[in-house]
């Protein structure tokens, strides 16, 4: 084929697919599989769990092995016209073959890399796929490991280019990744097409845009246009071509909390007809490492930016999806959070070029792993070197215009496992983060930084004061919140894991048994392998740390309570850790919550449910990240201080105000300031300068009974809006726990529904329910005086003119409201 253009489309295969399962090397070639006759329909781009599942011979919550089995897919190309033609592989899990009318075409032993096989089609053709059983492969001897992780098996999966999804016992649901899990596409040649192309684009500090952009044509040089700049193409050789345009004072892309993530269609001009042949977005990225190198802080266009989002599992474990249809539901909640950042782990897999053109979309910056992690990987085989390159290269190359793509980094947790297991720095090194992988980062993606593994930089790789860490002081180590402040994070890649709780009607669905009591539960509650504790311990820690319960007691006594307190501690200890970590005093530049998504239903480390439903943690953390942001820190004997932030690129115009509460309702004093918040900026004051005159809000110098038990502070716009709200508890949570009777009122605006919340008394973790129907905010604090308007946005399938039902609670309040 070469010579001749094909269509950067064409059709895609994805329907009339049967699979049969054999016994592992029971078949030597699709002759041989006329003696099975079981086969199932097998969507493609799919996985034999997938399949199974759906012809009802697959339970995700209680999987079963695939890897001793060998899985064949076939696929009757009847009626296809004859001619010549490419077969594209976007990705095959994961020892694969690939036979073409009997005949072998193709061997593959990643699951990472793509393929383009020339073939002729006759009009009667058969494609057969092989996906060898995974089981012999792993029990393969490769070079001696300096280091065995515990957390991943088995060892022999480091020898095996394949995800590492399904392999971790105690957080991950042992589902094997096998199958055509990415498109299979036909192609025919096009001479007139465009084709290999590659596009990429950065800004420069003068404002000016650089487009360069690289592609395959049979005939005269087209032209190029962006943001209304044309040239003319130059030939590179034959049938390669090249454009180079400057764009002045070009619009940037800036992540969602910062700017507008604007994008740029790119044309090619081909005899007066303008054809779309991709879209970008410029933008300058750049990483700080301090004055004493330690340091690790994002520059967008020039700009500091406080990243803060999660790190993404899976849209779907036994599907392993990636279609626009699957990612934009999730990726769309990721940005109703304010989150400006998403990390895909080196536990993970690569997704798709239709998840970066979303986060393109939505202003969201990928912090991307390549799917390295733990293992002492064989750096100097040079089989295993090369499908390392290949992959890397593919990857890079497929997501060349995406602006989203933000930092690369070597894999996770290489160097902690080692260093944890007591091995020196020179024993744990390796050229595969340090030399091969940096080398293609700079070669495909130079606009991107690059970090050599999560976490890394300090005088251990997972010390939380210099480079990047992965902090858990907060959350699993069970420290108090202060060590936040303490442990002088720089920037947290993971943190904050606890077993969240989904919303009770996610329960009721999918997980109707008794809480912490039923091994049902106990089996989705994730915890690292070989531990006395999980990371539901860790979440009763802090309930018991916040509200005085003891949790053991209060599961038993009262169920539905225990699981209310559940659900508000985590919200409560995230929304108090990234207050913490967003002053402008703070040491910390960003951070990113273990994890988005769960895998399954029930108390997972994902903000959000395996259903796609929010959980308490992704409101907290919606709250939390408001790119105009107000929080209160207790800075003991120097008093309350007030953080204004304002990441936004406008200027804004802001009052604040502060009112101390005494039993929940009687103000005992209050005051306001005017501020200007420039754009980009944050800043600091006591409040006392709030008050005029010394007041003790935070109970610090203890002179007589305590005058207040709640201090609300609230940044209002310049029409008196709502823009944040933050609370401070002087005598701790449980005395700020009052009996409060709330009122909700349901109404409709041009817009849809909202709920009118309102109470008597100071309620905390006010949580709503609607089913069928997205509140955007819940599990949040409401003062009296005032009305919260909360709009309930129908979930996909609800008719958007269907009235909401639901209920209203919080905290103490005397009665659950229903609306």
């Amino acid at each position: 084929m070469k010579g001749v253009r094909v269509s950067s489309t064409g059709k895609a295969l994805s329907d009339g697919w049967r699979m049969i399962l054999t016994p592992a090397g029971a078949v030597s070639g699709p002759a041989g599989l006329a003696a099975f006759s079981d086969a199932v329909d097998a969507p493609v781009p799919g996985t034999v769990a997938g399949a199974l599942e759906r012809a009802g011979r697959f339970d995700r919550t209680t999987p079963e092995p695939l890897d001793h089995l060998d899985a064949w897919y076939m696929l009757d190309l009847a009626g296809e016209g004859p001619g010549e033609a490419v077969l594209h592989f976007e990705g095959l899990a994961t020892i694969a073959e690939v036979w073409w009318n009997g005949a072998l075409l193709l061997s593959s032993d990643s699951m990472f890399v793509r393929h383009d096989l020339p073939i002729t089609l006759t009009g009667g053709d058969r494609l057969a796929l092989c996906f060898r059983a995974l089981k012999p492969h792993l029990e393969k001897r490769g070079p001696r490991a300096r280091w065995r992780p515990q957390m991943i098996t088995p060892q022999g999966l480091r020898l095996v280019r394949t995800t590492l999804l399904g392999r971790m016992p105690g957080w991950c649901p042992e589902v094997h990744a096998a199958g055509p899990w990415r498109p299979i596409r036909l192609s025919r040649p096009e001479p007139a097409c465009p084709a290999d192309i590659r596009i990429s684009a950065r800004l420069e500090e003068d404002g000016a845009g650089r487009l360069d952009v690289r592609f395959d044509f049979e005939g005269e040089a087209p032209a190029v246009e962006c943001a209304g700049v044309i040239v003319a193409s130059v030939a590179e050789g034959k049938g390669r071509f090249s454009a180079r345009l400057t764009i002045p004072n070009v619009e940037a892309w800036w992540p969602r909390t910062h700017g507008k993530p604007a994008l740029h269609d790119v044309f090619a001009i081909l005899k007066g007809e303008r054809r779309r042949i991709g879209r970008t977005g410029f933008r300058r990225i750049a990483v700080d490492r301090g004055a004493d190198g330690r340091d690790f802080a994002l520059s967008v266009n020039g700009v500091s930016v406080f990243c803060r989002g999660a790190v993404w599992t899976s849209a779907d474990i036994v599907e392993l999806p990636g279609s626009r249809e699957r990612y934009e539901p999730l990726l769309r909640l990721a940005a109703d959070a304010n989150m400006n950042m998403l990390r895909i782990g080196g536990t993970m897999a690569y997704e798709t070029p239709d998840f970066f053109a979303l986060c393109d979309e939505l202003g969201l910056m990928v912090w991307q792993d390549f799917q390295f992690a733990n293992f002492d990987y064989p750096a100097t085989d040079p089989a295993f070197v090369e499908n390392v390159r290949r992959e890397a290269v593919q990857f890079l190359d497929a997501t060349a215009a995406s602006p989203s793509l933000a930092i690369l980094c070597g894999g996770s947790e290489i160097d902690q496992q080692a260093a944890m297991l007591g091995l020196p720095e020179a024993a744990r090194a390796g050229p595969l983060t340090r030399e091969v992988l940096p080398e293609i980062a700079a070669a495909h993606r130079p606009d991107a930084s690059y970090v050599e593994n999560s976490p890394s930089g300090g005088a251990m790789p997972f010390s939380p004061n210099a480079g990047v860490t992965h902090y858990y002081g907060v959350g699993a180590y069970c420290r108090p919140l202060e060590d936040a402040r303490r442990a002088q994070v720089r920037f947290a890649a993971e943190s904050l894991a606890f077993a969240n709780v989904p919303e009770q009607q996610t329960l009721d669905a999918h997980l109707p048994v008794p809480a912490v009591h039923d091994p049902r539960w106990k089996a989705r509650v994730p915890r690292d392998r070989g531990a006395s504790w999980d990371f539901e311990d860790v979440r009763d820690h802090y309930l018991a740390l916040l509200y005085g319960e003891d949790p053991a007691r209060l599961r038993r006594e009262d169920p539905p309570r225990y699981l209310d307190l559940s659900r508000a501690a985590v919200g409560e200890v995230m929304e108090a850790t990234f207050a913490e970590w967003r002053r402008s005093q703070s040491t910390c530049n960003g951070a990113l919550v273990w994890t988005f998504q769960d895998l399954l239903p029930g108390a997972g480390w994902g903000v959000v449910d395996a259903t796609g439903l929010p959980k308490s943690a992704w409101h907290a953390l919606r709250r939390a990240f408001r790119p105009v942001q107000l929080m209160l820190s207790d800075e003991g004997t120097n008093g309350l201080d007030i953080h204004a932030v304002n990441d936004s690129a406008q200027e804004r115009r802001v009052t604040v105000e502060l009112t101390c509460l005494r039993h929940g309702r009687q103000p005992v004093v209050s005051g306001r300031r005017e501020l200007v918040l420039a754009p980009h900026s944050a800043g600091s004051l006591p409040a006392t300068d709030l008050f005029g005159a010394f007041f003790d809000t935070a109970y610090a110098f203890r002179f007589g009974p305590p005058s207040h038990d709640v201090t609300v502070g609230r940044l209002l716009d310049a029409e008196g809006i709502v823009l944040a709200e933050a609370f401070h508890f002087p005598q701790g949570r449980t005395k700020a726990i009052h009996s409060a009777v709330l009122s909700a009122v349901l109404r409709q605006d041009g817009e849809g529904w909202l709920l009118d919340v309102s109470a008597d008394r100071f309620v905390q973790s006010v949580a709503i329910e609607a089913e069928g129907f997205l509140p955007s905010d819940s599990w949040f604090h409401l003062a009296p005086g005032g009305v919260t308007s909360v709009r309930l946005v129908p979930r996909t399938g609800i008719d958007p003119a269907a009235r909401p039902a639901g209920t209203v609670r919080g905290l103490g309040a005397e009665a659950v409201v229903s609306f």
